[in-house]
């Protein structure tokens, strides 16, 4: 049995939905954060099928994915670091919470 493109692409898809559902819903910053990567990693599936199924000896979807995976490990490092702030001056991790930083 052959693997299909939409074999890759049904799973992604709703990986995809999964993330930006938890993203619109969730009001904590590290769930966002968690659908955040869901729908970064989705989006590295997409990258990789794409490039198999369109260059098959080639590897820039491949590369591309490693890049992608390094900028998302940098933003996450860097939101933890901002969630890590305002848990500290709020004490709370809530999304509602963060208009008690303004000055």
């Amino acid at each position: 049995m052959e693997i299909t493109m939409l074999m890759y692409l049904i799973p992604s898809l709703i990986m995809f939905g999964c993330g930006v559902y938890g993203f619109i819903t969730r009001k904590n910053m590290i769930a966002i954060l968690i659908s955040l990567e869901l729908m970064l990693n989705s989006v590295d599936i997409n990258f990789t099928v794409f490039n198999r199924y369109l260059f098959p000896g080639q590897m820039e979807g491949m590369m591309f994915t490693l890049f992608a995976i390094g900028i998302a490990a940098a933003e996450t490092a860097l939101a933890i670091a901002i969630v890590i702030n305002v848990f500290r001056a709020v004490k709370k991790v809530d999304i509602r919470e963060l208009t008690k930083m303004k000055f």
